[in-house]
């Protein structure tokens, strides 16, 4: 395993930074801690959980501010939106509900009961399914669930156990492998989507892994974790961890930018500062750090969108400034 060089390369070269602030967009009356975000290309809108508020929010990208509230939620947390079906899902922890609105109007069109606990959210486009985490200590169990959404009619169609509550789910392109990282646990598990089976379970040796992000031309999984505060490279067909860097405290948002083959990470949930960090993929196994942007903070969670090429960081409210997202653009 490596202990990869964490020196800021660009500061020491003089170059510019990989990321330039470009707009900040207000987010008016919404109060504690935000969430996850997914965004629709297309219609260029961004939709951001208030989790202690009790609402989605929508963003209009095109006209750089906030549009309306999705209210009635119970700890807001995951956002997807699947515009093939012109469907937005949107999960709140506390009432175990998955909410499906229609994704143009945003008129609710469905409610799907699960057990408490849902959060993160994805879709696999080839068979229409939605796979949700849920479970775990929130529902008063010993192990978490996964269940299995057909996005198509809204109804509950499986579930796969896995060890606790899941923190995140990502999926492989061709949606037969799902890996859910179990943060409570210091687990990734990694399902066959066909069988609805767990293939292997493998331990992370820094504790509490959240969020994630896939390279899959490496074979390669980042990993924040909290304690420490680290990126954690690790195998996808292994499990082995292949790289430690630090990363900034109160990580809440990991994101692999393909073209530039650079890992981002946001962190300074319920801390006095935030910060962006960027690594560089110079192979599989060697990453180095080349920048360190100061945010905002408590803006732990962000969100990376190929297709818009912007970054945006959500950035609770303070003593002195409202609610906003921070949208940063790349600099090549």
């Amino acid at each position: 395993m490596l202990i990869a060089n964490s020196g800021l390369a660009f500061s020491q070269e003089g170059g510019k930074q990989p990321f330039r602030l470009v707009q900040t967009i207000p987010l008016p009356n919404v109060k504690g801690r935000l969430d996850h975000m997914d965004v629709d290309v297309k219609g260029k809108r961004l939709f951001v959980a208030g989790l202690e508020n009790g609402t989605f929010e929508v963003v209009d990208l095109n006209a750089g501010k906030w549009v309306r509230s999705i209210p009635g939620f119970k700890k807001a947390q995951g956002a997807l939106f699947v515009p093939g079906l012109n469907k937005l899902f949107l999960t709140s922890g506390d009432d175990g509900m998955l909410r499906v609105f229609r994704g143009d109007t945003l008129e609710l069109l469905d409610s799907i009961h699960l057990e408490p606990g849902p959060n993160r959210v994805v879709y696999e486009p080839k068979s229409k399914l939605v796979y949700v985490g849920y479970g775990g200590k929130d529902a008063g169990k010993d192990y978490g669930e996964i269940g299995i959404i057909d996005a198509q009619n809204d109804k509950v169609v499986g579930d796969t156990k896995v060890v606790a509550h899941p923190s995140e789910l990502l999926l492989d392109k061709a949606g037969k492998t799902l890996f859910v990282f179990v943060s409570i646990a210091d687990k990734l598990q990694v399902i066959d989507t066909n069988k609805r089976e767990i293939l292997s379970t493998w331990g992370v040796t820094s504790h509490r892994p959240g969020d994630a992000a896939f390279d899959e031309s490496t074979s390669r999984l980042f990993l924040g974790t909290r304690t420490p505060a680290e990126m954690v490279v690790m195998d996808s067909k292994s499990g082995k961890e292949v790289a430690h860097l630090p990363t900034p405290e109160g990580m809440d948002g990991v994101y692999f930018d393909a073209g530039r083959k650079r890992v981002y990470v946001s962190g300074g949930r319920d801390l006095p500062v935030g910060f962006l960090y960027v690594y560089q993929q110079k192979d599989a196994d060697h990453y180095e750090t080349i920048d360190k942007i100061p945010t905002r903070g408590g803006s732990g969670t962000s969100f990376w969108s190929l297709e818009l090429n912007r970054y945006y960081v959500a950035a609770p409210a303070n003593d002195k400034e409202e609610a906003a997202i921070l949208v940063y653009a790349p600099q090549d």
